[in-house]
């Protein structure tokens, strides 16, 4: 799977970018505050990327920073939330603000978004208020909390320490600072093991 692209900015479009890399171009689907950070079109330019896949289409997403990606994958884990949505609500709010939209279940932030109705921006905050590693009264209240994909080693190994009662932002934190030691690849096992050493530093 593509994780990340770098490569000359060729051209963009309204919700698209072309990356040329080596000589290959890539159409790749961004939000419009990747797009605006891009920069102008002949420039280098990095993107981490999702791949989307379904019965009749294949649709590479961008992202101008990994929690932009992240958050991009929560959101698409609602019901109701397809790609188009979930670029439009990053569209609309950055990472951080999102992540305290969810903290304070704050769905008309949500609603702002293009597309996106009441009951969709409530079911939103309400699956994601607690993956989003923010705390109930206001998601900046523990501090940037990073934010782990559901279904990844690193969001397996914060089950784990919260299981062993460290609190939601602590055991994210712990488990953020272990994968940076030991890199994007490391297994669940090493996660837990690193991440226990520097909770309870």
């Amino acid at each position: 799977m593509i994780a990340k692209l770098t490569g000359t900015l060729d051209e963009t479009g309204a919700d698209w970018a072309v990356l040329d890399v080596g000589g290959v171009g890539y159409l790749v689907h961004c939000s419009a505050k990747t797009l605006s950070a891009l920069g102008a079109g002949g420039e280098v330019a990095t993107l981490y990327t999702d791949l989307q896949v379904s019965e009749n289409d294949m649709r590479l997403l961008g992202f101008a920073e990994a929690a932009e990606r992240d958050w991009f994958r929560l959101l698409t884990g609602v019901q109701g939330v397809g790609s188009k949505v979930a670029l439009a609500i990053l569209s609309a709010l950055s990472p951080g603000e999102l992540r305290d939209a969810c903290g304070r279940v704050d769905a008309a932030a949500v609603e702002q978004a293009k597309g996106v109705g009441k009951k969709l921006a409530d079911r939103i905050v309400n699956e994601l208020k607690d993956k989003a590693g923010a705390a109930p009264g206001g998601g900046s209240m523990d501090g940037d909390a990073p934010i782990t994909p559901a279904g990844s080693a690193s969001a397996d190994a914060v089950s784990a320490l919260e299981n062993l009662g460290f609190k939601p932002a602590v055991a994210a934190q712990a488990v953020a600072r272990a994968q940076a030691e030991l890199g994007e690849d490391a297994g669940e096992s090493e996660l837990i093991r690193v991440a226990l050493k520097k909770a309870s530093g």
